[in-house]
């Protein structure tokens, strides 16, 4: 176990319930640390069950393109807690949070915090250092009660996609109880709001932000885009149009997510059509629909594309499942996923449209679903489903086809296992 490994154990025993959702330990740390969120500038909020890391990141290399420098902070992570922590453009090194986590820890004292309280408070603390930054900030779990919830006031706030996850953290399990946990105490400022699966939702976050005072730029109405046949994207907003290159990320839902990012940097900041042009061409976002070029997983998958993304909800697998509609060539589907999934509502959209399906245990992971056990859940389904033992195996296994895709998907921590391994 790491040096960073070990610390991040022993703060998780600062709180016994993984996800408690309060506010109150947050800010008692925060006044510890002398209260740093009052101290940041240029403040953005990224909220929504999807696309928060898409939309961070994208917007992050626009602006960086047009020379702003930015603070970024994110979750999860996929192989280290350093990809966390982005500070004037720089991820963090691992002495480096070590010591930030340990001066925390010693603030903490005795307290209680659960261990995402302390990473965002660290984060906050930290970024007081480059306050003057453009603060990108993602929210972890809804937003009312996430500790990301700190802000007296902000730039803006732009919201993914909304659907249905996490819902054991909820008491009403339904869509509008999901809006109103990440709509209803949103800053009045800015709101960005991207596209939605379908109307209805658009329509019930429009009606939950009623009351917000907040200027509010909705895909579809404020801000659009569209696919051409040339291999371009056409943006459109009451600034003008722009024709654009197809984004650096994989699959049409990117397009949306960085379109939201567009439409925040345009009206937000002095940005030239030159540095979003650039900018959504030199985005990199690892695990969403990401291809491996190279590596030992790669060797073993042979000529054929190897391809991860960490979806796992029923959103992200009919982002994914538009994307194979689109391919010219079988996909072999390798799947592991985490205990408290919709594993059926997931796994329904890629009926009919892969060529074989392969379940596998997620390694090093207490949390995860058995591939037996997630198997069972899928009896309804239909399909033709393998076993198998490993993700090598699984990989060798379909590597007998030719010239196909193997795609392993269902979960960000099976994506930092596959990174790991390659």
């Amino acid at each position: 176990m790491s040096k960073l490994q070990d610390l991040i154990s022993k703060l998780e025993k600062h709180h016994k319930r993984k996800i408690d959702l309060s506010l109150d330990r947050t800010f008692s740390l925060l006044r510890k640390l002398g209260n740093p969120q009052n101290k940041l500038k240029n403040v953005i909020n990224v909220v929504g069950t999807n696309a928060k890391a898409s939309m961070a990141y994208s917007l992050k290399s626009i602006l960086n393109n047009a020379s702003y420098k930015c603070n970024l902070y994110t979750s999860p992570h996929l192989q280290s807690f350093t990809e966390r922590f982005i500070f004037n453009d720089k991820e963090l090194k691992e002495d480096e949070l070590i010591e930030l986590l340990k001066d925390v820890e010693k603030v903490l004292g005795g307290d209680n915090a659960s261990l995402f309280e302390i990473l965002t408070c660290a984060f906050l603390k930290q970024a007081e250092i480059y306050k003057d930054n453009i603060n990108i900030i993602e929210a972890g779990l809804f937003f009312q009660f996430d500790s990301t919830n700190v802000f007296k006031n902000n730039l803006m706030t732009l919201i993914g996609v909304i659907h249905k996850d996490h819902l054991q953290w909820l008491e009403n399990k339904t869509i509008d109880s999901i809006i109103h946990e990440k709509t209803s105490k949103l800053l009045n400022s800015n709101i960005f709001i991207n596209r939605q699966l379908n109307e209805e939702i658009r329509k019930k976050i429009e009606k939950a932000l009623i009351n917000n005072s907040s200027n509010k730029y909705f895909f579809g109405k404020e801000f659009n885009v569209s696919k051409q046949e040339n291999g371009f994207i056409h943006y459109q907003d009451d600034m003008g149009e722009i024709i654009l290159p197809e984004p650096n990320l994989l699959g049409d839902h990117q397009i949306y997510n960085i379109s939201t990012s567009i439409a925040a940097s345009r009206k937000m900041f002095n940005i030239k059509d030159e540095h979003i042009k650039k900018g959504i061409t030199n985005v990199e976002l690892k695990g969403r629909l990401q291809e491996l070029y190279s590596g030992k997983l790669k060797d073993i998958s042979s000529k054929n594309r190897l391809i991860i993304d960490g979806g796992h909800n029923e959103s992200s697998s009919i982002s994914i499942s538009n994307w194979i509609k689109q391919q010219h060539q079988d996909v072999h589907l390798i799947c592991g996923m985490m205990k408290d999934k919709e594993h059926y509502e997931y796994m329904k959209h890629f009926k009919g449209i892969v060529k074989s399906i392969t379940l596998i245990d997620i390694p090093n992971q207490n949390g995860s679903i058995s591939k037996e056990e997630f198997k069972e859940k899928l009896d309804g389904l239909k399909m033709d489903i393998n076993l198998s033992s490993s993700i090598q195996e699984a990989i060798e296994m379909n590597s007998k086809h030719q010239d196909i895709i193997c795609l392993l998907a269902g979960s960000l921590y099976m994506v930092g296992e596959v990174l790991n391994l390659n």
